[in-house]
């Protein structure tokens, strides 16, 4: 997909990408599998701070709505995590074209998973 982790903070992510030939469908506009799968990266993202060390997330419900056709240029996810829980939190995340129309919208449920955290080589927690 060649995204970028562009920003996270605590109960924040944005995910960069530029868009290239391969993003698009026959028809020549981004894929909508493209624009789903930057919704879920950034949802994932941002509850992923409020995590324990030894835990990760995965989506179990994603609901999105596409609001504009793209076909160039670079897309930027935003997400807030709403509600982050010990087994469950709620994530919603916007996705604009470069002038900042907005071209889709979409809500996660993520899964607690006790014993799959992911071995960063950074401190994962930020202070508040």
């Amino acid at each position: 997909m060649a995204m970028e982790l562009a920003h996270i903070e605590l109960d924040r992510a944005e995910i960069a990408l530029k868009l290239a030939s391969y993003h698009l469908q026959p028809f020549g506009i981004v894929h909508g599998g493209v624009i789903a799968t930057m919704i879920d990266t950034a949802t994932f993202w941002s509850a992923f701070l409020r995590l324990p060390e030894d835990a990760g997330l995965v989506n179990v419900d994603l609901k999105l709505n596409y609001l504009q056709p793209v076909v160039d240029g670079i897309l930027t996810a935003r997400a807030n995590c709403l509600r982050a829980g010990r087994s469950i939190s709620y994530s919603e995340a916007k996705v604009f074209d470069e002038s900042e129309n907005l071209v889709a919208h979409g809500t996660s449920t993520l899964m607690v998973l006790q014993g799959k955290g992911l071995q960063l080589n950074a401190k994962k927690f930020l202070e508040e």
